[in-house]
């Protein structure tokens, strides 16, 4: 998911550019705005966090980009090509060294496993937006 700080700065072009050329195939593709309901359920898993109230807000001020994306090892290739989610200690090159502003402000989001890979793609995309 490319998140609101990235698309208000304009990096969506770089980011999605970025992941093909990695070697990822897009799936499923959407632009959408999540509400501040909607945001909460997707990061429910982080609820009794003091994080939590700030990063509902944060993900429902703007468009995101949602994606299902396929390719061998996806998920573990996916964490390496994003980066640390702190930008100041992501390895040059990945998408958070590139284009996040700040731990919270961090640009994309991806699965952390196959599981949630499917759970969070279930979450944004029905059967038909998929290919």
């Amino acid at each position: 998911m490319i998140k609101p700080d990235a698309m208000a700065n304009g990096h969506s072009g770089g980011i999605l550019d970025q992941i093909i050329k990695a070697g990822f195939h897009i799936r499923a593709l959407k632009l959408t705005k999540l509400s501040a309901e909607k945001a909460g359920e997707f990061y429910a898993v982080h609820n009794q966090r003091p994080f939590y109230g700030e990063l509902v807000e944060f993900m429902s001020s703007g468009p995101i980009i949602a994606a299902i994306l396929e390719k061998s090892n996806a998920v573990e290739d996916f964490r390496k090509l994003i980066g640390a989610t702190n930008p100041a200690q992501a390895e040059e090159g990945t998408i958070r060294k590139r284009f996040a502003e700040s731990i919270g402000r961090n640009a994309i989001h991806g699965s952390d496993s196959d599981e949630n890979a499917k759970i969070e793609g279930d979450f944004f995309f029905s059967g038909l937006e998929r290919f």
